[in-house]
């Protein structure tokens, strides 16, 4: 086939040339002398053109196409219109597919890209959930440990105080006994100096009378102060339950030769004296260590009032941490609930991408190729009805002459044309 069209190819040439054309106006009295090659076959080599494409998705367009060809009402140039708009679709479908290559991998890169970024957050808002956790129950545990201490102070300061002032009613008690005792021993010191050593005895010292009662001895009344002193002598020192010894002259010893004849007061009066020092010393030593107690008691709750601020203060300050800390976990855990549902939205999107995109990027080669041989193939099929270099198509106006035309000297070239009147017509390029 392909030698037969190249010898078509080349007797067009030479039938198109001036002379031969001047030559068959002269001789040839009718157009259809030549027939070079009938339509049929140009036809014919433009369908075998389609021969590979059964398999094509765009088998509707190019069986309109073969009809076409098949038929004899549809003009080539209508037909060379078809398959130029076949090529134009199928090169607007690869430019779609390559764009939507190029958006599946761009799509794919940022959802990679996103998928890490979330997965990595994720990681951290659990760590740091976790880290939360642990902080808002070790403040727990502290507010909990700094609360009982508080409580146990506050208790121990009570029993402190407690225990304090019991000693103290003690030491009260202690120190007017002794005082009692001391004024005692005073007083029976002083009735044994009446006896024995007289200048040193005191006799015992009356109160002031009031302005009433000095009015009233004044006027003749018993002196109120008699009836005091020797009631006070019958019931002792107030308190003590002690009887003061009685301040009458004993009786005076018996008649025996050499009794008293010196008064010697060194026994009685120098116990008497002992007694009473030992009793200050006691009395000075209890005070002392009363002022002691006091003092340790007074240092530990100013220690204990220290600590128990100290430690309402820092309770106040951990309290404001851990609802700090709560408030950061619970929008932690909002961030965190966000993050999974955006990483499981955009699982879903990948899996929409791949739906879309996985048999394009595995196909767009073989799809590119398929259809690059498309194109080809009928590109040559309308290469085939263009002549381009394969065969010829249709001759046009072929020596249209009329019968008196026949004489040299009324043939005139028709103005419309631009070429010899008899010259063969080829179907129009396609560049």
């Amino acid at each position: 086939m392909p030698g037969r069209l190249v010898a078509i190819r080349e007797t067009i040439k030479i039938l198109n040339d001036d002379d031969a054309l001047d030559l068959f106006k002269k001789t040839l009295p009718s157009p259809s002398l030549l027939q070079m090659t009938s339509d049929r076959d140009v036809r014919d080599e433009a369908l075998s053109a389609f021969a590979d494409l059964k398999d094509s998705k765009h088998s509707a367009q190019i069986g309109l196409i073969q009809l076409a060809l098949m038929g004899k009402k549809a003009g080539f140039e209508k037909i060379i219109k078809m398959i130029d708009d076949m090529v134009v679709l199928l090169q607007e479908e690869q430019k779609d597919d390559e764009k939507q290559k190029e958006w599946c991998e761009a799509e794919f890169d940022k959802s990679e890209d996103k998928e890490g970024e979330l997965k990595r957050k994720i990681a951290g808002l659990e760590a740091s959930i976790e880290e939360m956790k642990e902080g808002i129950a070790k403040l727990g545990d502290e507010l909990k440990a700094l609360s009982d201490g508080i409580v146990a102070l506050d208790k121990s300061v009570a029993e402190a105080t407690e225990t304090r002032k019991a000693e103290n009613a003690e030491a009260t008690t202690v120190a007017a006994q002794n005082n009692a005792a001391v004024q005692l021993l005073g007083v029976a010191e002083n009735r044994l100096n009446k006896f024995y050593n007289p200048a040193a005895y005191k006799p015992p010292q009356r109160r002031e009378l009031t302005e009433e009662e000095r009015i009233y001895v004044q006027s003749g009344g018993v002196d109120p102060r008699d009836a005091e002193e020797a009631a006070a002598a019958q019931t002792g020192i107030a308190g003590t339950g002690v009887t003061v010894f009685n301040q009458a002259a004993p009786p005076p010893p018996p008649a025996v030769a050499g009794a008293y004849k010196k008064k010697d007061a060194g026994g009685p009066t120098a116990l008497i004296q002992k007694l009473k020092n030992e009793l200050k010393m006691e009395i000075q030593a209890n005070e002392m260590e009363e002022k002691n107690a006091q003092e340790d008691y007074e240092e530990l709750m100013k220690e204990s009032a220290e600590k128990r601020a100290a430690d309402s203060k820092t309770i106040t300050e951990k309290e404001a941490q851990k609802a700090g800390l709560e408030g950061d976990l619970d929008q932690g855990t909002k961030d965190h609930k966000a993050a999974t549902t955006d990483l499981m939205a955009l699982g879903e999107y990948i899996a929409q991408l791949h739906g879309s995109c996985d048999f394009l990027l595995e196909n767009f080669d073989v799809r590119r190729e398929a259809r690059s041989g498309e194109i080809d193939a009928i590109k040559k099929a309308k290469a085939v009805l263009s002549g381009a270099d394969y065969s010829f198509v249709q001759v046009n106006s072929f020596l249209q002459r009329k019968p008196h035309q026949h004489k040299a000297a009324h043939f005139r070239p028709p103005r419309s044309s631009g070429r010899h009147p008899f010259q063969f017509q080829l179907s129009p390029r396609v560049h």
